[in-house]
């Protein structure tokens, strides 16, 4: 079955670094659009970046020039690299895969998800 695992959350202050991993098995890693999302209680999940199979990046405005998404085929890993951290950006962080071509910032083209990893970031 198709497994998606993420890593690399954790508790951090403001201006702080991190760095999510999201290991995938069971499915043909090189294949999907990667994208990861956020959701904090009460709010919708939000769209944060993308990579497709091209490797092509895709970023929700408010982490432009903070956080970079990368793929590695050869270890089914994609990761979200986060700098310049904010308070705002505390969030549970979700990877997912899409085999879609259109509409990939919306979290309904997205057909395979992760548990999620906590983020926070303290002022």
């Amino acid at each position: 079955q198709v497994q998606l695992v993420e890593s690399g959350g954790g508790l951090v202050q403001a201006g702080d670094s991190l760095r999510l991993s999201c290991a995938a098995s069971g499915l043909t890693f090189s294949t999907y659009t990667w994208g990861w999302f956020r959701q904090v209680p009460g709010k919708e999940r939000e769209f944060v970046a993308l990579v497709t199979r091209s490797g092509s990046t895709y970023y929700t405005d408010s982490v432009k020039g903070r956080f970079t998404i990368s793929r590695d085929n050869a270890k089914n890993t994609v990761y979200l690299q986060m700098n310049s951290l904010k308070p705002e950006d505390t969030a549970v962080y979700y990877c997912a895969a899409s085999s879609q071509l259109v509409r990939l910032d919306t979290q309904n083209s997205y057909r395979y998800w992760g548990q999620g990893t906590q983020v926070t970031v303290s002022s």
